[in-house]
């Protein structure tokens, strides 16, 4: 039971109660003595009452009237005149005098404890002041027990009392924390473990019910988290299926281009300018191709080989690119440019560096093209102390906020319609592979840069893309 949080809210609202009517319970047991003694007082002065009507009076009726004033000695002070009213033997000297014209709390619950702890029947003098102003003091003598003994009996009272109301107190804190926190709480739970036996079926995701503010919150976030990786693993799954449609298909296609890449080495040896000037193009795109369906071949296997680093001029891969873009823009109102010195060298996969760079220039021509307005594409490389940096520029309209949320997400950071999304995410892997990074620089209305880096320290990450 203490392992359980209804139990253990149980045993502390016990222990609290109980502690709280130890607060009440000293006071109480004070306020008890000082209307015991007020009741003394009272008595006596009736007993004295029948003195001061008969000034001689049988000693066997004082006797009794003491007796049932339970006192040994009265005296009253009346007329500044201190009189011995009713009087007895003193069976023991007198240990302690207690006033109660204007005691202070802390007096009573003094004086209380001193009662309780200590031991024996002793003899105590008591002052007060008479009732309906029957003199102007009166003051007994009596034993210490028989007060003692019904503090002790009203205290066992007032415990048993707090016990009980401890007791139901915490049976009904216990029932309602059990209703409202323990059984929502289990609810959540079994909802938890009925999700991870099935965590794609999407019935299974919690719906929350809770009427506690907290607990509801807690519901909802857990029931936006299930259907967040209930998406993300259907999501895994059609990419599994896809990534198996794509190397069919490549696998195919690559077939295919090799038969067109025989055809084209034969139109190689054809006399005609134009055509020997667009055949080693050709020639090169067809080659990118067959290599591009490879690697799609290849992807996922664990013996994936790292980038085939070389020294890479990087105007001569950044030129291929800019010109296969501007055949593939056609007549559209859109000019590229390149700022990338002829000196420039950097250490790259050169096909992987082309992949990457045609990636995002093609994102940026699409872009543009989709806006119509046309505008321009800039690439311009520099040399940093520490690595080599490229930059991707246009004029577009900027990425959407969606587009940036999701930007090297798959099938979600598309930017034009019916796009993947595809093309960043396999461009931000390719450099990862390098030990780079690819980065949305800045994007607005005036356009947007991507930037490459490209570290000149020789670190490849593990599993780099070939």
């Amino acid at each position: 039971m203490m392992s359980t949080l209804s139990g253990r809210f149980l045993i502390l609202t016990v222990v609290f109660v109980m502690l709280a009517e130890v607060f009440i319970f000293v006071p109480s047991v004070a306020r008890f003595r000082a209307d015991y003694l007020d009741a003394r007082l009272e008595r006596a002065q009736i007993a004295s009452l029948a003195l001061l009507a008969d000034d001689m009076i049988d000693p066997a009726l004082e006797a009794e009237l003491l007796q049932n004033a339970g006192v040994f000695n009265v005296v009253l002070r009346r007329d500044q005149i201190r009189q011995l009213m009713l009087s007895s033997d003193i069976p023991s000297p007198i240990v302690a005098t207690y006033d109660l014209r204007d005691p202070g709390p802390w007096t009573l619950i003094r004086d209380a404890m001193m009662t309780l702890v200590r031991p024996g029947d002793s003899i105590v003098r008591v002052i007060g002041d008479p009732v309906r102003e029957g003199g102007e003091l009166i003051e007994v003598t009596m034993a210490t027990a028989p007060l003692r003994q019904a503090m002790i009996e009203y205290g066992l009272r007032v415990l048993v009392l707090s016990a009980v109301i401890s007791i139901v107190t915490a049976l009904l804190l216990f029932l309602a924390v059990r209703r409202f926190l323990v059984v929502p709480i289990q609810g959540v739970v079994a909802a938890m473990q009925s999700y991870s036996q099935a965590p794609e079926d999407a019935r299974r995701i919690i719906e929350p019910s809770a009427g506690v503010r907290e607990l509801r919150a807690a519901e909802e976030a857990l029931q936006s988290l299930q259907t967040q990786l209930t998406g993300a693993l259907r999501q895994k799954e059609r990419l599994a299926q896809l990534g198996s449609g794509v190397a069919k298909v490549s696998h195919d296609l690559r077939n295919v281009l090799t038969t067109s890449q025989l055809f084209a080495d034969r139109i190689e040896m054809s006399k005609d300018p134009t055509v020997a000037r667009m055949v080693p193009k050709l020639l090169n795109s067809i080659r990118r191709a067959v290599s591009i369906c490879e690697g799609v071949l290849a992807f996922g296997r664990a013996d994936e080989p790292p980038p085939a680093l070389s020294l890479v001029p990087l105007s001569g891969v950044v030129a291929d690119v800019i010109d296969g873009e501007r055949l593939a823009a056609g007549d559209a109102a859109i000019s590229f440019a390149e700022d990338v010195s002829p000196a420039m060298v950097v250490r790259a996969d050169p096909e992987q560096l082309f992949r990457v760079i045609a990636n995002l220039v093609r994102n940026a021509r699409q872009a543009l093209q989709a806006s119509g307005k046309g505008g321009e594409i800039c690439v311009a490389g520099r040399d940093e102390d520490a690595a080599w940096v490229i930059h991707v520029r246009d004029t577009g309209p900027g990425l959407p906020a969606r587009a940036q949320e999701n930007l090297f997400r798959p099938f979600q950071g598309g930017v034009t319609k019916g796009g993947s999304g595809l093309g960043l995410v396999i461009a931000a892997e390719l450099v990862r592979g390098h030990g780079g990074t690819l980065g949305l620089l800045d994007t607005g209305p005036e356009g947007t840069t991507f930037e490459i880096r490209l570290p000149k320290q020789l670190v490849i990450s593990e599993g780099g893309l070939g």
